[in-house]
């Protein structure tokens, strides 16, 4: 059962200037209007109650204002920081409902939800919505009803600033709303007053084929039609939250703002064991977590971590989050705070004690804590890549990434691999029996060594689709594994192939050394 709450803010251009300025930069008791330009020149766009007690009005020309109204106080109109302005208000709603987004220049929108009891039941809701939205210096007006349509005209041209409206009786509060609720183009609402169409009650049982007469296009109609349907909720309207609800949140508010550290630690704590208790019941762990602390003057903080590998351990989340937080400015006091599980992935139950030992976790809380204080990208591991070269078969990528899946043994007869590999290949110099043959002596970084035992070669093959995208050309290459006459061994191989008529001869390189 869908439950929306439109949240209408009529002056929040010129709120949001007025909250802005340190001074007062005018009279309260004066005109005062924020001008914009357009293309038939300079306009008003937003008016005090005194510009609008005035007779003046948004798009009125600023000539003509002065003409009306000679004392009027005007200032630039910002649209891009009234949008930054809302959007940011927006952010700041989600503690009432994670699904919600703007509506419009001047309005917002909450799918509320099983929410309302949270708070005390509907009215209390809205009270403690305009109460939050007073303490931020913004007058709001707002509806709660069953549909997103009918909340929105409620919110805007119903005779109670906060109205509640309940399940199945949408029809009736919307009967005496003026047209203009419906959110018709300008053009549209214009034609239907001209057809004495002013409230919205008189257009619920006007036959569909009378209404296309009289607007003499079938689409328009049905854009009329559509949205009184929406409104009634006979027929669904898509909603585009403004950012993904997480399936799994903890939620802690304060009664009265939090301005201590120790106690935004507490309550992290207390977060973190409510969120590790939901994703046991649901069987997964999170990969990465997000907390966001909420200021009582409606600013925020977002702190973001990232785990190796599942974990819903209260206490490693906690740690991880608490060295975040430490530069966390909780301002004028913290009113609300919430812990949610972005990405997460199935966590089976595991023994952690008694008989087994706790290494690998060890390890792992580890690497988390050094990648989350350091940055994501300067703790870092080795993942495999499908390739038969050697140097090429492991990229190096984010220790926070997905766990690189490793084989647990090698493969059954294929050849023994060095523990130690050279990220590059370093050059010999090479003296052997036979061309094709694996080498007698060696030079390495100018010390030269007899070769006593010989074991190959093990031939790999350029992988030939490099070729194609590639301008250098690999050649095949014949590995060795040799032992010195004082037990070294290494793992070397010839570059190339002697063939007749060849004019680059091969080279030989040493590529890893054996423990």
């Amino acid at each position: 059962m869908a439950r929306m709450v439109s949240v209408w803010l009529p002056h929040l251009p010129i709120e949001r200037l007025q909250r802005e300025s340190k001074t007062r930069l005018w009279p309260v008791d004066r005109p005062f209007a924020l001008v914009g330009s357009e293309e038939r020149g300079l306009v008003l766009t937003a008016l005090n109650a005194q510009a609008l007690t005035a007779g003046l009005y948004p798009g009125l020309g600023l000539a003509d204002a002065r003409a009306m109204c000679p004392e009027l106080l005007t200032a630039p109109a910002e649209p891009k920081k009234d949008r930054d302005c809302l959007l940011a208000l927006a952010r700041w709603s989600s503690r009432y409902s994670p699904s919600l987004n703007v509506d419009g220049d001047d309005g917002l929108w909450l799918d509320v939800a099983g929410i309302p009891h949270l708070f005390g039941g509907a009215r209390a809701l809205l009270a403690d919505m305009a109460r939050h939205f007073a303490r931020l210096g913004f007058s709001a007006r707002l509806a709660l009803a069953e549909t997103l349509g009918g909340a929105h005209a409620l919110a805007r041209f119903a005779s109670s600033a906060a109205i509640v409206i309940p399940q199945g009786k949408i029809g009736e509060a919307l009967f005496s709303l003026p047209i203009e609720g419906l959110r018709l183009t300008e053009e549209t609402t214009r034609l239907l007053r001209r057809l004495g169409l002013k409230r919205i009650g008189q257009i619920y049982e006007l036959p569909r084929s009378s209404l296309e007469r009289r607007f003499h296009a079938r689409d328009a109609a049905e854009a009329v039609l559509n949205r009184l349907d929406q409104a009634l909720g006979r027929s669904e309207e898509v909603r585009t939250p403004l950012f993904p609800a997480p399936d799994y949140t903890a939620k802690l508010p304060f009664p009265e703002p939090l301005i201590t550290h120790e106690g935004l630690v507490a309550g992290l704590a207390h977060l973190a064991q409510g969120l590790a208790d939901t994703l046991a019941r649901a069987g997964r762990g999170a990969k990465r977590v997000r907390l966001a602390i909420y200021r009582a003057d409606g600013s925020s903080a977002m702190v973001e971590a990232g785990f190796t590998a599942p974990a819903r351990d209260p206490r490693h989340i906690t740690k991880i989050f608490q060295d975040k937080i430490d530069t966390v400015d909780a301002g004028f006091g913290v009113d609300l705070m919430t812990l949610a599980a972005l990405i997460t992935e199935p966590l089976l139950p595991a023994q952690s004690s008694f008989a087994t030992s706790d290494e690998r976790r060890r390890q792992g809380e580890l690497i988390d804590r050094l990648a989350n204080r350091l940055s994501r990208d300067a703790v870092r591991k080795l993942l495999p890549r499908a390739s038969h070269i050697p140097e090429r078969a492991q990229a190096m990528a984010s220790a926070l990434d997905s766990p690189a899946i490793w084989p647990e043994q090698q493969a059954p007869g294929k050849p023994q691999r060095p523990f130690l590999i050279f990220a590059t290949p370093e050059p010999l110099e090479v003296l052997a029996e036979v061309p094709e043959g694996p080498p007698a002596r060696f030079t390495w970084r100018r010390v030269t060594r007899r070769v006593v035992k010989a074991e190959g070669p093990e031939r790999i093959a350029p992988e030939w689709w490099r070729k194609l995208a590639c301008v250098r050309k690999d050649r095949p290459r014949d590995y060795y594994r040799i032992e010195d006459d004082e037990g070294h061994r290494y793992w070397v191989f010839r570059d190339g192939l002697y063939q007749d008529g060849a004019s680059d001869l091969p080279a030989w390189y040493l590529h890893g050394v054996f423990g």
